[in-house]
């Protein structure tokens, strides 16, 4: 078997020898998983202005906060996004980006942010359309910090955002951490998109 990793997830995954030898030069992109959650989506990132998507969209929650991070090409320059809404009404918005990272980090820089933004003592929904995010920090890390943040198999990537996620998301008992569909209309997920792809347009 060939072990490679996935550019979406970041994730480590296999393919047979004999597949890679039967086509030279040729090695899959993405693991299993990834693609075919690309395919079940149908859909591709727009690249809206926030004031195109409150104008397109008005599906999904009303409330909490909505997060996406993207890097394009993975690895490459990429952005991210947070934007907390109480019954439809916006309350605060961050988002930033760096010229050289990974979907991943991007994901988790902007799970930091919506953290931090909810005051102590409200409650509210965390969205990413991040599984891996999600499984990560409701999980996985858990054990990985009792094990002083090893895992058995490999290194954690991304272990500065995970370990301050971990700690600020936790320290807060007020949030839950839930995942969202990308890119099926939902109005929230749709501005943390167009926030996540600021940097490309120069503005929001």
């Amino acid at each position: 078997m060939v072990r490679l990793v996935c550019e979406s997830c970041e994730r480590d995954f296999t393919v047979p020898a004999a597949a890679v030898a039967k086509y030279p030069g040729w090695k899959p992109k993405k693991c299993v998983h990834c693609r075919k959650s690309a395919a079940d989506s149908g859909t591709r990132e727009e690249n809206l202005t926030t004031a195109d998507v409150l104008n397109k969209y008005t599906a999904g929650p009303g409330s909490g906060v909505f997060t996406d991070g993207s890097a394009d090409p993975n690895p490459g320059p990429g952005g991210w996004g947070a934007v907390y809404v109480v019954n439809g009404t916006i309350v605060a918005e961050q988002h930033g980006h760096h010229p050289r990272t990974t979907n991943n980090r991007m994901e988790l820089s902007a799970l930091i942010a919506a953290c931090r933004m909810v005051p102590r003592g409200e409650r509210a929904v965390i969205h990413t359309d991040s599984e891996l995010c999600v499984k990560t920090i409701t999980i996985w890390a858990k054990a990985w910090k009792a094990k002083g943040w090893k895992k058995k198999g490999g290194e954690i990537k991304n272990l500065d955002l995970v370990q301050e996620l971990y700690d600020v998301f936790h320290s807060h008992p007020g949030l839950t951490l839930q995942w969202i569909k990308a890119h099926a209309g939902n109005r929230w997920n749709e501005y943390a998109d167009s926030l996540a792809t600021a940097y490309r347009r120069g503005a929001k």
